[in-house]
């Protein structure tokens, strides 16, 4: 499988989610929003967070914000 620059981590207990893009940590988003502004700061503002397969999301997909809800 190839590499996908953007990785969304798994949900932290304390709540958030790490995102980096090509191995740099970007924040720590709290939901889709975050991960829109983290990537559009890092130049790429025409990414559908949602379904684009730039995004390799860990520990659950882009509905799962919290260690409970996965």
């Amino acid at each position: 499988m190839a590499r996908r620059p953007v990785v969304v981590g798994r949900p932290s207990p304390g709540g958030g989610r790490r995102v980096r893009a090509d191995g740099e940590i970007l924040g720590l988003a709290h939901g889709l929003r975050d991960v829109a502004e983290f990537l559009r700061r890092a130049g790429l503002e025409d990414v559908d967070v949602e379904t684009s397969e730039l995004i390799e999301w860990r520990g659950g997909g882009p509905e799962v914000w919290s260690v409970r809800s996965r």
